[in-house]
């Protein structure tokens, strides 16, 4: 599945259960809220608050990304925002911004 068929899956199941309704500024809210949680889990990977259990927050973390990616997806179709376009144009312009060519682009690896 690619990005532009996830975003359309998403607005296709949220429209069968009316959560399309939803105000655009409260999915922002809880777009935010999701990525407080991702900060959370973050801080617990890091070492920042001490647990035991690494690889469970590891799998908390995943599901708090994916969770917030969802409400920013839902975001953009209700902007009829097609995220994976703009991710493709981002990608053409951070590209261009950043080529081989600039000075001060390093790779990562040769």
């Amino acid at each position: 599945m690619n990005i532009a068929d996830y975003q359309q899956w998403l607005k296709e199941w949220d429209e069968a259960r009316d959560f399309d309704k939803a105000d655009p500024g409260l999915t922002l809210v809880h777009a935010m809220e999701e990525l407080g949680e991702v900060a959370r889990e973050v801080l617990f990977l890091k070492g920042y608050k001490r647990d035991a259990m690494p690889e469970e927050h590891r799998a908390a973390l995943a599901r708090e990304l994916a969770d917030t990616i969802v409400f920013l997806f839902k975001l953009a179709y209700q902007f009829d925002i097609d995220i994976q376009e703009a991710l493709l144009e981002l990608q053409d312009r951070v590209d261009a911004r950043f080529s081989e060519d600039e000075p001060g682009w390093h790779p990562k690896s040769s």
